[in-house]
């Protein structure tokens, strides 16, 4: 009986460790690497990386002038 209640009370704390945090809206998740695929955008609560789609993470672009170098807006 007491090695039943340590297998589920093992597996229960592990479901618990394993469940993913989400953020960034719910199309991210807490992770302490990101994966190829995804890109790391802002911290998350406890300090990990919001790893994200990279098409979902806002970019600002900016246009290249006619001798290929980024142009530089009134500064």
């Amino acid at each position: 009986m007491k090695l039943i209640l340590l297998i589920l009370m093992v597996t229960l704390l592990l479901v618990k460790v394993t469940q993913a945090m989400y953020c960034w809206n719910k199309l991210g998740k807490c992770q302490t690497t990101c994966k190829d695929s995804e890109v790391f955008y802002i911290l998350c609560r406890d300090e990990t990386k919001c790893c994200v789609n990279p098409k979902h993470v806002p970019v600002k672009t900016r246009s290249l002038n006619a001798t290929g170098r980024l142009e530089t807006s009134g500064v």
